[in-house]
C-alpha cells in the first residue's frame, strides 16, 4: 500500500520536527533522499502506515505525524527551503502516482480539503 502520506512523511518528515525556538522545524532531515524513498515502496510502506494510523511510527515518522496537519495549515510556515521543495515533490509524486493515498491522507489531514487544494493548483498550475 503506497500512501499519500508518505508524501508528507517524507517531505514533512524534514520539515515536522520543531527547533526549540519554534522559529522553524529541525533541518536534522534535509538530507533525506526522497528519490530514494519515493521510488521504493519497501521504504515508503512503512511511513504511509505510520501516517494512516496502521502500523508503528519510526521516531522521525512519528514526529511528523505530529506537525503534519501544523504545516498544511500555516503553508509550511516554520519550513527551511529545502523541506518546502521536498513537500512538494512529495506532493506531486504522491498526485500523480498514488492518488489512491494521496485521497486517504487528505481524508484524515485535512477533510475539508481547505489546504491541500493550495497544493493541488500549484502542481496544477506548473504543469500547464
Amino acid at each position: 500500500m503506497n500512501s499519500l502520506i508518505v508524501f508528507c512523511v517524507l517531505s514533512l518528515a524534514a520539515l515536522t520536527i520543531a527547533r526549540p525556538d519554534g522559529a522553524t522545524y529541525t533541518d536534522k532531515y534535509d538530507n533525506v533522499d526522497l528519490d530514494e524513498i519515493l521510488g521504493n515502496r519497501r521504504l515508503m510502506v512503512p511511513y504511509i502506515k505510520c501516517m494512516l494510523d496502521q502500523g508503528k511510527c519510526a521516531p522521525d515518522a512519528k514526529e511528523l505525524k505530529e506537525h503534519i496537519r501544523e504545516a498544511l495549515e500555516n503553508g509550511c510556515a516554520k519550513c527551511t527551503d529545502k523541506q518546502k521543495e521536498g513537500t512538494r515533490r512529495v506532493i506531486a509524486h504522491l498526485i500523480k502516482h498514488k492518488n489512491a493515498d494521496w485521497q486517504k491522507l487528505k481524508a484524515k489531514y485535512d477533510p475539508e480539503g481547505k489546504y491541500t487544494h493550495k497544493y493541488e493548483k500549484e502542481l496544477e498550475e506548473v504543469q500547464h
